[in-house]
């Protein structure tokens, strides 16, 4: 369509690299990909919703959801040190008490108690819950952005979590979608890998 170009790639492969390698990410902004985490802790959505260009995120209200079970992930450091670990496992479990017993308190489970009521209180609830408690989030983004997240979380100096799950985002990426994301390089560094790029931030 354009007179000026003589030189037209017939595969998308070739395409792609070109687009990496001058940096014209905004073509990659077209297409998108979807996610649901699930069973992470509210310490990676923290981090996750820190990313906000080219992706758009939905996660469980706990406004609505009570927290008979709250889950648990422990990093290395905490799974290493028994007495660490047996602290995390009374305190979640005193936690999980707290709220079974709030819930028998305020008669959440009668019949006839309203919706709107039960909100109310399972909203004030949540405000001794852990930041540490399993949850669950939608999280859809551009391929320019999720290459940039995959940079950013997968890096040593990001958290143990969400850099063991980006790490597992990369290995989807990479196999779905080779021809955009096969300039990964891989490194492990504390048994998590790293995944670089020489087409940092495109």
């Amino acid at each position: 369509m354009n007179p000026n170009v003589t030189k037209v790639r017939g595969e998308n492969k070739g395409y792609l690299e070109n687009i990496l390698k001058v940096k014209h990410g905004s073509v990659l902004e077209h297409a998108s990909v979807n996610f649901v985490f699930a069973d992470v802790s509210r310490v990676f959505t923290h981090e996750l919703v820190r990313h906000r260009a080219g992706v758009a995120m939905s996660q469980e209200s706990l406004r609505f959801v009570r927290l008979d079970d709250l889950g648990q992930w422990l990093p290395l450091v905490i799974r290493e040190d028994e007495h660490a670990t047996t602290v995390f496992a009374k305190t979640f479990k005193e936690l999980e008490k707290l709220q079974l017993e709030l819930a028998e308190h305020f008669k959440l489970d009668d019949e006839g108690v309203p919706f709107h009521r039960k909100k109310v209180v399972t909203s004030a609830m949540r405000r001794i819950a852990p930041i540490g408690l399993a949850t669950s989030i939608g999280w859809s983004a551009n391929m320019r952005a999720l290459r940039h997240v995959i940079e950013m979380r997968t890096d040593p100096g990001a958290e143990e979590e969400i850099r063991l799950v980006f790490g597992k985002v990369a290995e989807i990426a990479k196999e779905r979608y080779p021809n955009l994301f096969g300039d990964y390089e891989t490194e492990i560094v504390d048994g998590l890998p790293w995944y670089k790029t020489p087409h940092s931030k495109v």
